[in-house]
């Protein structure tokens, strides 16, 4: 069957809230500098109110990977949960508007639209607050069996792997993907979601998932050790393909017994930090859609990674797909 899209992914339906700060501002709101933190409503309204003023996007780390996809030129489909709201109206209206097709009911009743608050310094590190809400309602019957069998590849966002109902639908997404003859990928996410569910996470992979994207914590977490050559080996060896950032120094990508290093494409000036991963995944996948070589589709991730982390905001501000063509990608 040919499929009707490149990338569909499922995830955390977000929308964010960025704004600059300094350390001082960090330390009197009691934030621990480049974490992410879940919070309560109450929480959520008292950090808002203390924050400078900002921008506010559509979020959401697979949603702003699809964002990518489709900033590429390539076909994509998101898989999440808002409330009915505003919030959750203007996260509709932007992935749409984006090209992204969604098509995930609303939550008729319970929790509001996810949104996470995203204090950025000087140094271009972000620290994260994120009230969930809506978000982690996603169940089985939210995946549509026609969107995951019509994907090249589906995307599963680590952080979902917390609610057992989310959990569940992952696995419904990973049975329908290879019932169909589709790939499997998932991001980890965040090491402190490998360090709670490592057992599980690490059984999932090696039976689900060809596709696995990490950063350099992330995949030491899940392996236990300082190591980072023989946590990329361990992690090549449960999947397919296995790619790893390293921020500055840009990226590993294993495979079947090769390794590939991918430099970072050279930034003036860094930032914001925030989705720099999502769209590393969203360059790669791409790529890998599109039948490139590995090494090119860690190069189209690495070139979306440098453009999000030179302004405020996890998605694109220009075409990938221009950028791509303009260095000979």
């Amino acid at each position: 069957m040919t499929a009707l899209y490149d990338v569909a992914g499922i995830g955390n339906a977000i929308v964010d809230v960025i704004a600059q700060c300094d350390d001082a501002f960090l330390a009197q709101e009691g934030l621990t500098k480049g974490s992410m933190a879940l919070i309560d409503p109450a929480r959520a309204a008292s950090l808002y109110d203390a924050m400078a003023s900002g921008i506010e996007a559509s979020g959401g780390s697979a949603a702003n990977t699809l964002a990518g996809v489709a900033s590429f030129g390539g076909k994509a489909a998101f898989i999440g949960k808002v409330a009915d709201d505003q919030l959750g109206r203007v996260f509709r209206h932007d992935m749409q508007a984006i090209g992204c097709a969604f098509t995930t009911s609303p939550l008729a009743e319970g929790p509001a639209t996810a949104q996470s608050l995203i204090n950025v310094t000087p140094d271009a590190q972000r620290t994260m607050s994120t009230y969930l809400g809506a978000c982690v309602e996603l169940t089985p019957a939210d995946v549509d069996p026609a969107i995951i069998e019509a994907a090249q590849i589906s995307y599963l966002e680590g952080y979902l792997f917390d609610p057992p109902e989310a959990r569940r639908a992952f696995a419904k997404a990973a049975a329908l993907a290879h019932g169909a003859g589709r790939k499997i990928s998932m991001t980890l996410s965040d090491s402190f979601m490998v360090d709670r569910h490592r057992g599980a996470l690490m059984g999932f992979i090696e039976t689900q998932c060809e596709i696995v994207f990490a950063n350099e914590s992330e995949v030491c977490s899940l392996f236990e050790t300082t190591d980072f050559d023989a946590a990329v080996k361990a992690l090549a060896e449960r999947c397919e393909i296995a790619a790893v950032t390293r921020s500055e120094k840009g990226s590993v990508i294993a495979s079947g017994g090769s390794l590939h290093e991918i430099s970072a494409y050279p930034v003036e000036k860094v930032v914001d930090t925030t989705g720099a991963g999502d769209q590393y995944a969203a360059g790669f996948l791409y790529g890998l859609s599109q039948g490139r070589p590995l090494p090119v589709c860690g190069q189209l991730g690495s070139l979306a990674a440098a453009e999000v982390i030179d302004h405020y905001g996890p998605r694109p501000q220009v075409s990938l797909r221009e950028l791509a063509r303009k260095n000979g990608l």
